[in-house]
């Protein structure tokens, strides 16, 4: 370690990965990822290392996207349209901030009254979706 007059300095580490500013909201639509009928994502970040995703989800009808589980934190924040878990009585409309609690199981709906819905989600570890039952059916992470 390296000492200046004002006290110790911290090395630039040498295996930072290089930054990335880009559009969120793509100006070419074939960005978008289609991921079941009027739904699709928007890959913005993967970290491999700490097993954690930022991505874009847009929704083009009402109706249920998933039901599902994360066993780490998500955060996001609505860009445009709304939408609601199913198991909560608050909407996230657009300017919504929202926090998920590892752990719970919710069921992402978005409501009749809304022709568009695109969410910002930062997602810590995995995402699996589960049926009615709780069962899970399928499994998404940063590798898949």
């Amino acid at each position: 370690m390296t000492t200046s007059a004002r006290g110790p300095v911290i090395a630039q580490s040498g295996v930072v990965p290089p930054e990335i500013a880009v559009a969120a909201l793509p100006a070419d639509e074939r960005v978008w990822v289609p991921q079941a009928p009027n739904v699709w994502f928007r890959p913005l970040m993967f970290n491999t290392v700490l097993g954690q995703w930022c991505n874009l989800l847009k929704v083009t009808a009402s109706g249920i996207v998933s039901r599902h589980r994360h066993p780490g934190a998500v955060f996001g924040y609505v860009i445009k349209g709304k939408w609601r878990y199913y198991e909560h009585p608050w909407v996230a409309e657009a300017g919504h901030f929202v926090y998920e609690p590892p752990g719970e199981i919710h069921t992402l709906a978005v409501p009749d009254d809304c022709d568009e819905m695109i969410t910002f989600f930062n997602i810590s570890g995995a995402m699996a979706y589960v049926d009615e039952e709780g069962v899970q059916v399928g499994y998404e992470d940063t590798f898949t």
